[in-house]
């Protein structure tokens, strides 16, 4: 339909599109409601109210540069029309791009000036801005040393009255009756003391430090491999993995594929038992970094909210410092890549560009480059590369997915990073395969989580399982305001 005009039957039939909508939008089916806000606008180019309400379904479905698109185009049909630079800044602010958010708040503040939502997120982006900034400029300190470098354990007392687990203090470490009675303790939604807490961590820290940014992972004979997606802070369902498909041993590996955080109100659980996993059995767990295992990320999703309200901003930091060691990819048996998003925007990329990656001293992953796309892209059913729908990283097609396995001579590459409704899915002609570990994802998607076993012959079995009860905490408990508005 032009632009120009649109009739009057055109005009009501958009209306009864955009009730139909709506009503899919309360029930949560985003992805029925973006189609149903898409004949609308066929029908309707001109109204500025159908673009930000598909906006506010990208929001909740995460594919945020959408979102800040159709938030633009409403506000291309009427300036005026103050929800689209609030649907802005709702989806800048998930992206980490503070400024441009603040940006649109004092816009919507200005308009709406009762609007006690909207004043409180802007005065929330303003404190978050100047902290960015704040920060930044102790980066370039060169006098400031990094948490794990200042910080004595030894020094820390373990008081006679905790009394929960308790270390080798000769030794100075974990064995597997530390972390079985650290796992129930947890579960039982206490904590294990913070000396021990630091020694984990650090400890994972020096590990990781020795890693290089691509790991080759084998599989010896009579052991198999277990890959497992995003698990977004959901202990109880990690802890139910394990019970489901047993427990890392000698001859049993795992590999977490990045996200064990945010979201989740028990990310902290999730990390620290993974980590003592690693510590314990360092040949038997492989952990990669994902886009929520970062600063800015965890300032919004709510982990950096958890450790401070747990134990303290000092934790946080130690945990920081770790997260930016992480490798950012594995190679299985020289044949099935494993990265957190997906591949990049350029061709020709070799395993040995990612391997290296120097990404100690970049730490963050920014918002382009090889590091950015690892974590943050994602597969598209067209050939070619399009636009990110989430505004970071970018799209490939199958024919992207070919050329790369093809000029590294793998067979497949195995991401995570979206939320699927079996827990998993193949695609690209078989040689592209997300898996993701959280069901029910932030307690209202409804999902399965799915796990692959694979064996020393390549063979592979995709199981699939459902969430279990977890102690009433709701997701995102301490997460931003924000950060509570962008779960599904």
């Amino acid at each position: 339909m032009s632009d120009d005009k649109v009739n009057a039957a055109s005009a009501a039939k958009a209306e009864e599109l955009k009730a139909e909508a709506n009503a899919l939008f309360s029930a949560k089916h985003y992805t029925e409601a973006i189609e149903k806000y898409t004949a609308a606008i066929e029908a309707n180019p001109k109204m500025a109210v159908y673009y930000s309400n598909r906006s506010a379904c990208y929001i909740k479905t995460e594919a945020y540069g959408y979102a800040i698109a159709d938030a633009n185009r409403a506000i291309e049909v009427d300036p005026a029309y103050t929800k689209g630079y609030y649907r802005r800044a709702i989806a800048n602010m998930a992206l980490t791009k503070f400024k441009d958010s603040l940006r649109d708040f004092k816009i919507v503040v200005k308009r709406a000036p009762a609007d006690k939502d909207a004043k409180a997120k802007m005065i929330e982006c303003e404190k978050i801005v100047r902290r960015v900034e704040f920060e930044k400029a102790i980066e370039h300190n060169e006098t400031i040393r990094s948490v794990a470098d200042t910080l004595d354990v030894e020094a820390v007392t373990v008081e006679d009255s905790y009394d929960g687990p308790r270390m080798n203090e000769e030794t100075k470490t974990i064995d597997k009756e530390f972390l079985d009675q650290m796992i129930a303790r947890l579960k039982d939604q206490k904590k294990i003391h913070k000396k021990y807490m630091f020694r984990i961590i650090m400890a994972v820290r020096n590990i990781m430090l020795e890693s290089p940014s691509l790991i080759d992972i084998d599989i010896p004979a009579n052991s198999k491999l277990t890959v497992c997606g995003d698990t977004h802070g959901q202990y109880y369902d990690l802890l139910h993995i394990f019970e489901l498909n047993g427990y890392p041993s000698a001859t049993h590996t795992y590999l977490f594929n990045g996200d064990f955080v945010d979201r989740g109100s028990f990310s902290l659980e999730v990390v620290l038992t993974l980590f003592a996993f690693k510590w314990l059995y360092p040949n038997s767990l492989y952990l990669a970094r994902g886009n929520h295992e970062t600063d800015n990320m965890n300032k919004i999703y709510g982990f950096e909210g958890e450790v401070k309200a747990k134990f303290s901003e000092t934790m946080f930091k130690l945990f920081s410092e770790t997260f930016n060691a992480l490798p950012l990819a594995h190679v299985i048996k020289h044949k099935i890549l494993v990265v957190h998003g997906g591949l990049f925007s350029k061709d020709d990329v070799t395993l040995d560009d990612i391997r290296n990656i120097d990404r100690l001293s970049q730490r963050q992953p920014g918002t382009e480059g090889l590091m950015c796309e690892l974590l943050w892209s994602d597969p598209q059913p067209e050939n070619g590369r399009g636009p990110s729908k989430r505004g970071v990283g970018t799209q490939f097609g199958p024919d992207v997915t070919k050329r790369f396995l093809e000029h590294n001579g793998l067979d497949m590459l195995i991401r995570s990073h979206e939320v699927k409704e079996n827990g998993y899915v193949i695609e690209h002609d078989g040689k592209c395969v997300t898996v993701f570990s959280a069901p029910n994802y932030c307690d209202s998607v409804g999902n399965k989580g799915a796990l692959i076993n694979i064996t020393s012959d390549m063979k592979m079995d995709y199981r699939t399982f459902d969430a279990v009860p977890h102690p009433d905490v709701r997701p995102m408990q301490y997460a931003s305001q924000f950060g509570g508005m962008l779960g599904v």
